[in-house]
């Protein structure tokens, strides 16, 4: 088409008010440049980057990316998944719930882009990027080690979900590396809210020896562990020093700032834009079931100290 022709053409489509057919469009082109994503929530830091880092990835090559948020509920993630399959989208990213390996490998075979992330979904043949969460365990652990704490305390996630398991296994690990034996009374396993953090909290502070350090892997229960030690005056890092896995952006500026072993969810999330983009270009052939999981590193902040003598 000629320059001025195609101006015409742009100009007439304005003055009409004229929208292109995404419909008629992805029957010719079989493509709906419709991205989904299923996250738990979107309160988690490491969630909120994994869906703005999609989203500025979709507009870069042209999709948009739909959001799904499910409370990890495995029924209201599978009633998405089915809404990818009937609406034909291009792909979708999954870090979700861990189950549903069923629909994952029905979208697999039907020649959708899928990668999943954050769990471990059994039986799944779609590529899968994780946070290496044992290591990330195990390098906060001899962090306090190396201070010289040996009663530490761990709140983590529950045993049944990836995370909990792999983070509880990274704890367990670096203490027996260091001969250092665990104290079940000061592991607490347990859901996803802040509830659980405040309870934990409290069972901790109010043990006749109570620990010199406290590691807090599960993410969601630190917004109930924090606001304890700060209504209880809880002198960080001087009585109890403190270290957590994943970022928030805020915990720069708690007092002291937060010591944490960052899980990069950017890096995480831009892996997964790339594993999903090379299936969508066709770029080496049919998926394969891999699992890819991103180094953690260590951020020393003022919330980790040397025990008192």
């Amino acid at each position: 088409m000629l320059p001025v022709t195609r101006q015409r053409v742009a100009t007439a489509a304005l003055d009409l008010r004229y929208h292109p057919n995404r419909m008629a469009s992805a029957l010719r082109t079989r493509r709906t440049r419709l991205i989904g994503l299923v996250v738990n929530n979107l309160r988690n830091a490491t969630f909120h980057v994994i869906a703005e880092t999609l989203q500025a990835w979709g507009a870069e090559h042209d999709h948009q990316v739909l959001i799904c948020t499910t409370g990890g509920d495995a029924t209201r993630e599978a009633a998405f998944l089915e809404t990818v399959r009937a609406h034909r989208l291009d792909g979708v990213v999954v870090a979700g719930s861990g189950a549903n390996g069923d629909l994952v490998n029905a979208l697999v075979d039907e020649g959708r882009a899928v990668v999943t992330m954050n769990r471990q979904v059994p039986g799944a043949r779609a590529p899968s990027v994780m946070s290496d969460y044992e290591t990330a365990a195990r390098m906060a652990t001899e962090h306090l080690l190396s201070l010289g704490h040996t009663r530490i305390a761990a709140i983590e996630g529950p045993p049944g979900v990836t995370s909990g398991r792999l983070h509880h296994a990274g704890f367990v690990t670096g203490m027996a590396a260091a001969g250092v034996p665990v104290d079940d009374e000061l592991v607490f396993r347990g859901a996803f809210d802040a509830r659980f953090g405040i309870e934990a909290t409290g069972t901790l502070l109010a043990q006749d020896e109570p620990p010199t350090a406290l590691l807090v892997t599960n993410h969601e229960a630190s917004f109930g562990v924090l606001p304890v030690l700060g209504r209880r005056a809880v002198d960080v890092p001087g009585q109890l020093s403190v270290i957590c896995t994943e970022d928030e952006p805020f915990w720069d500026f708690w007092t002291p700032p937060l010591t944490i072993v960052d899980n990069q969810a950017e890096l995480l999330a831009t892996r997964a834009a790339e594993l999903l983009l090379a299936q969508l270009t066709g770029d080496g052939g049919p998926p394969e079931p891999t699992e890819e999981r991103t180094p953690p590193r260590l951020v020393e902040r003022g919330s980790t100290a040397p025990p008192r003598a």
